[in-house]
């Protein structure tokens, strides 16, 4: 536990420092797109800039949800701050989504008529943005936890399709520039607003799988249960729940029965043992209720909704 704990602290540290650091270069050429995309009336540029700005602040919320999740837990919260890092992603996968129905929107009165655009300006700054996100990702790749830490990944998510969103924008500046093709400019933002689309619905669509209690994704219920099922002294397994409290943090609360002559003594040796192999499972916050087969209830693997409001029923009686 506690070597997960120092990871996990860790990661943290060079997470925000990462995010600090992308926050300011994405906040600084996001500044400098939307100007240029005013001045050479280029939507492809304005789509990116609002990419851009969306990017801007999805970095600047994930790193107040690092900040936040470092609080330590008290009375009224404790698990601590940990989830607002997925309200986080959360927020950023439905900001992106808008941003993309927002530039459909914009696009589509552009190919009924498309407006002359400064092809030479609008290459000049898509080129640069190229650039700027280049360096920002090779920055998240380097130093930043993109694979396990949600949080992160929407963040390095809005960075790649803002990278090729870049690219969009110099192929339609490239093609106003030598062929005179305007419809290329409203083509090149729909292509950017579809990118921007599919990593909002995905990043959406995570979270709020993690926000309704459901099982992460990189485990399996079926080898959960055989794992704590294949001691001799388990006899049965209910009230099942396995969780993400936040990004590589998983938790698992159970009831074990156990033979009836099991001391205290040997009950403690097999839940260290149960708990010791959950680890290596990707399970860091175990509880585990332990029962005899006198004390056993009649319950299934999950606990039922039916289940669970009869429990309160007798409760409130």
């Amino acid at each position: 536990m506690g070597e997960h704990h120092h990871h996990h602290h860790h990661s943290h540290s060079t997470n925000k420092k990462v995010l600090f650091i992308s926050f300011l270069i994405i906040t600084g050429f996001m500044i400098v797109e939307a100007i240029g995309g005013v001045l050479t009336n280029s939507l492809a540029l304005l789509s990116d800039a609002g990419h851009m700005l969306s990017d801007a602040v999805s970095l600047g919320i994930a790193l107040m949800a690092i900040v936040f999740a470092q609080k330590v837990a008290n009375a009224s919260k404790t698990f601590g701050y940990k989830r607002i890092e997925i309200l986080a992603a959360t927020l950023n996968g439905l900001t992106l989504i808008i941003i993309a129905l927002f530039i459909f929107y914009e696009a589509i009165g552009r190919f009924m008529n498309p407006p002359a655009v400064a092809s030479t300006g609008m290459l000049v700054i898509s080129s640069i943005g190229l650039a700027v996100n280049i360096l920002v990702a090779w920055i998240m790749m380097r130093g930043a936890d993109t694979k396990e830490n949600l949080n992160m990944r929407g963040a390095y998510l809005h960075v790649i399709s803002d990278m090729i969103g870049s690219i969009g924008a110099i192929v339609a500046a490239l093609l106003i520039l030598f062929f005179d093709w305007g419809w290329a400019d409203p083509l090149a933002s729909v292509f950017v607003a579809a990118l921007v689309l599919r990593s909002g619905y995905h990043l959406t669509k995570a979270s709020l799988h993690i926000l309704m209690e459901g099982t992460p994704q990189d485990i399996t219920v079926d080898e959960i249960i055989e794992t704590i099922e294949k001691y001799e002294e388990v006899k049965a397994l209910h009230d099942l729940h396995i969780w993400t409290i936040t990004s590589g943090l998983n938790a698992l609360s159970c009831h074990v029965v156990v033979n009836d002559d099991l001391t205290i003594k040997e009950s403690e040796q097999l839940l260290e043992k149960i708990e010791h192999d959950l680890l290596h499972q990707n399970i860091h916050h175990v509880t585990i209720q332990v029962e005899t087969t006198t004390h056993q209830h009649d319950h299934s693997v999950y606990c039922t909704a039916k289940q669970d409001s009869s429990h309160q029923h007798h409760h409130h009686h």
